[in-house]
């Protein structure tokens, strides 16, 4: 029962019986005699840390552990899942260029993780969306970001592992393996702290850093390691025996003290590297190794140094996040220098004095925007950190472990409340301080790609998370706009041009008045947002809604196609004012697609759309003069001077009548019909485009040679139309105006 008793042991009485009492250790105990006899309960994780137990029914617990929270009304007879609830507790972040790209981290109690940031040809990204990858626990992942197959992942004590994700097979690379377990971390050969850092080189092909107390370096995937730098900790002997003693013996090999806790390799220059310790020094080597520098900012008191940051902006800034919670010193402390280590300035104005610190990452784009993860949640400085702010947004209060910032993503990790990710910090880089103008904000690009999200809805209803599953990024190109008040009897559009300067898709605040909701109905057009301040729309890459005919149920989808990939410029005005920008459709990479290929798709899925619309434009035309004729010939008198106009109106009525009937099928009325009443010619047609609308946008030769057949159809049937319209219904009109009736609708 004292097994890692500084780690576990906790008492907890059952407040409604004496004899009752519970503690919490890598197993779960009980005892219902005051602590004469104990037994095991069995739970669905280890490592448990804490229980609540409820003070007026003792039977309903619960009970924290390294898996999450679990819940019972039974006494502990059994227990609510762990596996609906996102409360892994990750460590390091790393991530790769793959499309969609992987998240990489180890998490506590559990195996290491790499999941997707987002989920093609789906809605959320789910627990099939994820696999284990190297290492344990503890694990930093490092490998070639641009050729991931290979992952180096390590875990407390020293173990590494180069797994090949395509053979899913590992080889165990230790540095020297040697059972550390039992032993004083004074007689290890390397002191590996619990999150041993490990680094991929950008500069140097095939090359890895592993930390110890040293630098450990590999170029052959770990066949031979290299001792790359002299030790860069304290090295206090007199903090290397036995963690725990003389209460209770933790050489378990994951709390060794004098320990490298990160390493990073300079993004801008060959040969810079930087490291810290558990013990609080900062090294720099600006010549691969050869040489070391103790850059620690003077007066910095023992701590461990969490996380480095080197700027993408300046090859001399950096920052580092330090804490010294183990000493019960829970302020904040985060240090920046511009000179390579020689200077440091304290910037942790405007952070909470209890928030102790563990990240800090500067934005990729806008240089002194800054990001900074805290045990009590996330921050945000505009100034390089002169000031902070709370940047929770719908993040969970819960400690930041790490963060990330890729393909304009901030990527988080948290302990209990696993990955965030906030996908789009284009607007973050535009922000400024009272921006209460009329204002556009170039949108992020976006993929062309399949799937889908909560978040391509355009209204305030969903709010970032589900319940069960993680959440897509919008599938489109996000705009904001900001507006300096609201006009609500304003009108707002949005114009969406390509390359060329065509008109691509229109957008507006108000609703179409003509629009009729009817089984089968094409989709209704989203509107535009004209709230006060910032508003969001999402434009789904696609062309414009083709037209339905009222109240015919088609049973196809109306949907215009994906634009292709390319530049597209986008216009919103409302009244005299007005912005413009741009964004860019990017191709996606998984697509055998060239560009000519696109541009055969984009052709001719617009031609057959234009052409729909302009057919169900006539049918629905033709049609409204038949009923008007049809009425008409209701209200004329029979007798002699009106028999012709009655002989041109009724051959008029059913030549309209047939051209209709072969055009649209009006019989069926709800899903299935068609199986009675087969469908008729722009059925066909759209039957046509949907077929040809594709994720992978490649048009085979079936459908043009399919397309080429209807199109001679089409001929013939519009010809048929001009003639009723321009010829018979002409002549029709002027034997109305003789008789002195009047004429029916010219259009």
């Amino acid at each position: 029962m004292l097994q890692r008793a500084w780690y576990y042991i906790e008492l907890f009485p059952d407040p409604l019986n004496d004899n009752t009492v519970y503690v919490m250790s890598a197993s779960a105990l009980r005892s219902i005699d005051g602590g004469k006899t104990w037994e095991n309960i069995s739970t669905q994780h280890g490592d448990h840390h804490n229980v609540w137990i409820n003070p007026k029914d003792s039977k309903n617990m619960i009970v924290s552990d390294d898996g999450g929270a679990e819940i019972t009304f039974n006494a502990c007879k059994s227990w609510s899942s762990i596996y609906n609830m996102p409360t892994g507790q990750f460590y390091r972040i790393n991530v790769d260029n793959q499309f969609p790209y992987r998240i990489y981290g180890g998490q506590q109690d559990n195996s290491s993780v790499v999941i997707a940031h987002r989920e093609l040809d789906a809605r959320h990204i789910t627990t099939k969306s994820w696999t284990s990858s190297a290492g344990g626990e503890s694990a930093f992942l490092a490998f070639n970001p641009d050729d991931p197959r290979y992952v180096m992942g390590d875990s407390y004590e020293g173990p590494i592992e180069v797994l090949d994700t395509k053979a899913k097979a590992g080889t165990n690379i230790m540095a020297a393996p040697i059972q550390y377990l039992g032993r004083d971390a004074k007689d290890m050969k390397y002191r590996f702290n619990w999150n041993a850092p490990i680094i991929w080189s950008k500069h140097e092909p095939n090359t890895f850093y592993h930390g110890s107390q040293m630098v450990l370096k590999t170029t052959d995937m770990g066949r031979t390691w290299t001792e790359a730098s002299p030790d860069l900790t304290r090295n206090e002997k007199a903090k290397q025996g036995k963690p725990g003693v003389p209460f209770t013996n933790e050489a378990v090999g994951a709390e060794n003290y004098g320990t490298l806790a990160y390493i990073i390799e300079s993004p801008n220059e060959k040969g810079v590297i930087w490291t810290g310790s558990d013990d609080g020094l900062v090294y720099l080597t600006r010549d691969n190794g050869k040489n070391w520098q103790n850059v620690t900012p003077n007066g910095l008191p023992e701590c461990l140094i969490n996380a480095i940051e080197v700027s993408p902006h300046d090859k001399a800034t950096a920052y580092i996040a330090t804490t010294r919670y183990k000493f019960n010193d829970h302020s904040p402390a985060i240090y920046k220098t511009t000179d390579y280590g020689k200077t440091w300035t304290k910037i942790t104005t405007g952070l909470p004095n209890n928030a102790f610190t563990r990240v800090v990452r500067e934005d990729t784009e806008r240089k002194d925007l800054l990001f900074a993860g805290t045990e009590l949640g996330l921050f945000v400085s505009w100034n390089g950190g002169q000031e902070w702010s709370p940047f929770q947004l719908n993040l969970p209060i819960a400690p930041i472990t790490d963060l990330k910032i890729h393909k304009g993503d901030l990527i988080a990790a948290t302990s209990g409340r696993a990955f965030w990710v906030l996908d789009d910090l284009t607007l973050i880089r535009q922000y400024k301080k009272d921006m209460k103008t009329f204002t556009l904000f170039q949108p992020k690009n976006a993929y062309l790609a399949n799937g889908s999200s909560e978040l391509d809805k355009n209204d305030d209803d969903f709010k970032g998370t589900t319940t069960e599953a993680g959440v897509n990024p919008a599938n489109g190109i996000v705009l904001y706009y900001q507006l300096a008040q609201e006009k609500k009897d304003a009108t707002l559009t949005l114009e969406i041009k390509d390359e060329a300067g065509n008109v691509v898709r229109t957008f507006s605040s108000k609703k179409d008045s003509l629009y009729k909701k009817y089984e089968g109905a094409p989709t209704e057009e989203p509107t535009l947002t004209t709230q006060k301040g910032l508003n969001r729309f999402v434009w789904n890459m696609r062309y414009p809604t083709m037209k339905g005919i009222d109240n015919v149920d088609f049973e196809v989808s109306f949907t215009g196609h994906k634009a292709i990939p390319g530049k597209y410029v986008f216009n919103v005005k409302m009244g005299s004012e007005q912005a413009t920008t741009n964004a860019e459709i990017l191709a996606n990479p998984l697509y055998p697609n060239n560009l000519d290929d696109y541009k055969t798709y984009h052709n001719m899925m617009l031609e057959m759309e234009n052409n729909v619309n302009t057919m169900h434009k006539l049918v629905t035309n033709i049609d409204a003069k038949r009923k008007q004729l049809t009425q008409l010939l209701k209200t004329l008198p029979t007798d002699a001077a009106f028999k012709a106009v009655h002989t041109e109106g009724d051959t008029l009525v059913q030549k309209m009548r047939v051209w209709d009937e072969d055009m649209v099928q009006r019989q069926s009325k709800t899903y299935d019909d068609v199986e009675n009443f087969p469908n008729k010619f722009t059925a066909e047609y759209l039957f046509l485009i949907n077929q040809t609308e594709s994720d992978i946008p490649v048009v085979n030769q079936p459908s043009m040679d399919r397309k080429k057949e209807l199109d001679a159809q089409w001929l013939v049937l519009k010809a048929r139309a001009v003639e009723m319209l321009e010829k018979d219904v002409v002549k029709l009109n002027k034997i109305l105006w003789e008789l002195g009736i009047g004429g029916i609708w010219e259009k």
